[in-house]
């Protein structure tokens, strides 16, 4: 059994993948970026050692969806360069070379012969264009300003996103490796009680069911065994497609599953650290900032705008004989009827930013829940764990002692078989409880904004 970003648990990490995009709507699987990746390299014949830590700095490098949030932050500050420029000056140069006829009534001159020329003009010039007052610049430009840092804390949601992604998909890959280790064990068991039924059946001790029972175990966990190397195969294949490892790498996993009991952290705690932490919620708190400047901006649209233009060059009929001119201009413009596109802007920033805080308010409690249901999961799989360890324990004791009836003649081997398949099943049921604590723990370190730095740490060591 293999386990894809699903139920509860999954609801909140698309909750927070979400919050880290404005542009992204929650949908019931992981944004396919997210999935992917930009491979590199060549595959080699040498299977790849990977650790955890390794998987996480290559998705943090070639993850797809990073790479794409990376590319939408530098398009952010492109919008915000755009918006700077309204307030900067404008220095333009010409330089035009002229022959013309021109008719003077034309112009409202009348004269007996009004055709002139033809005749030449040159002209040379520097141009000056620059805003003094314009309110909804100002403010536009400040709009972008916190649009690009709402988009650079969404990078960093994102590489909390990719580290949780990553963990995710490495635990999977340990999880089915364990699964199949597990599976072979039983495998061995399994043939070591067909033999010990035949050697029984040919001293006379059982009937012949008996070893026909003990041969469909064995087939039974044959089954389990492809389906187990299958799942482990996909895992890997999943994993690799995920951190830009080149198609057809075969991977070794180094590290063993981890587990360590989470202390030292409080809920409370955890909360206020994912409100000063979250990237997400900086993020929002940016994009209300923006939609309040734009807001201004809409408003201060309805002002006057005050523009100083002023050039100077030389013209004439040759460069020889050109004259220094020039021009100086203070225009002061008046908005006074634009058919309702200053107040149709007003109303659309207005909606836009109460949005935006309704979005921030959303988030704000959004962020407690995703932490206390993170301690919630960690608490209860800490507990299923104990329980799963202490079922199979049982498990492994009613199976030795259903072996030793069975040599001794006691019972026949289906209660063998039952107490495989209840062994089975605890082994199964525990290294997919183990499986839920650590990935628990790291959804826990995503809630509260830390998982790229602390991640490792909540998961701990080995068992």
């Amino acid at each position: 059994m293999t386990h894809r970003l699903t139920g509860p648990l999954t609801a909140a990490l698309l909750a927070m993948a979400t919050a880290a995009f404005a542009q992204s709507e929650t949908g019931a699987t992981l944004p396919a970026p997210f999935r992917g990746s930009v491979p590199q390299g060549q595959a080699t014949a040498t299977p790849l050692p990977l650790g955890m830590r390794e998987t996480m700095d290559r998705a943090l490098q070639f993850n797809l969806g990073l790479l794409l949030q990376e590319e939408a932050a530098g398009a952010a500050h492109g919008a915000r360069w755009r918006a700077l420029s309204d307030l900067l000056p404008r220095v333009s140069g010409t330089m035009t070379a002229r022959r013309q006829v021109i008719n003077l009534e034309a112009f409202g001159f009348p004269a007996p012969d009004p055709i002139v020329g033809p005749f030449n003009t040159v002209d040379a010039r520097i141009g000056v264009s620059q805003p003094v007052i314009d309110l909804r610049a100002l403010h536009d430009a400040r709009a972008a300003s916190y649009t690009e840092r709402a988009a650079t804390a969404g990078v960093k949601s994102a590489r909390e996103l990719v580290v949780l992604v990553s963990v995710n998909l490495y635990l999977e890959a340990v999880t089915a490796a364990s699964r199949v280790e597990v599976v072979k064990a039983q495998q061995e068991t399994a043939a070591a009680l067909a033999s010990q039924a035949r050697d029984l059946k040919a001293s006379g001790l059982v009937a012949g069911i008996d070893v026909v029972r003990a041969d469909v175990e064995v087939q039974r966990l044959r089954q389990r065994r492809v389906a187990a190397d299958n799942a482990s195969a996909r895992a890997l294949l999943h994993l690799g497609r995920a951190i830009g490892l080149p198609p057809g790498q075969a991977i070794t996993l180094t590290d063993a599953m981890p587990y360590a009991p989470l202390a030292g952290l409080s809920v409370d705690q955890a909360i206020a650290d994912a409100y000063a932490h979250r990237p997400d919620y900086e993020a929002a708190k940016d994009r209300v900032s923006a939609a309040e400047a734009a807001a201004r901006g809409a408003t201060a649209e309805l002002l006057p705008t005050l523009r100083f233009d002023a050039d100077y060059g030389t013209i004439g009929q040759t460069w020889g004989t050109a004259h220094p001119t020039y021009a100086i201009a203070a225009t002061v413009r008046v908005p006074i009827f634009e058919g309702g596109r200053a107040q149709a802007r007003r109303m659309e920033t207005t909606a836009a930013l109460r949005q935006r805080r309704a979005e921030l308010d959303d988030l704000k409690g959004r962020i407690d829940l995703e932490v206390r249901e993170a301690f919630l999961d960690v608490g209860a799989a800490t507990e299923e764990l104990e329980a799963a360890d202490a079922t199979v324990a049982l498990a492994t004791q009613a199976l030795e002692q259903s072996r030793d009836r069975f040599a001794a003649g006691v019972t026949n081997n289906l209660e063998v078989t039952e107490a495989q398949e209840a062994m089975a099943e605890a082994a199964d049921a525990r290294l997919d409880v183990l499986y839920r604590h650590n990935l628990a723990k790291a959804a826990l370190a995503r809630a509260v904004g830390t998982a790229e730095q602390a991640v490792t740490t909540y998961l701990g060591g080995n068992k």
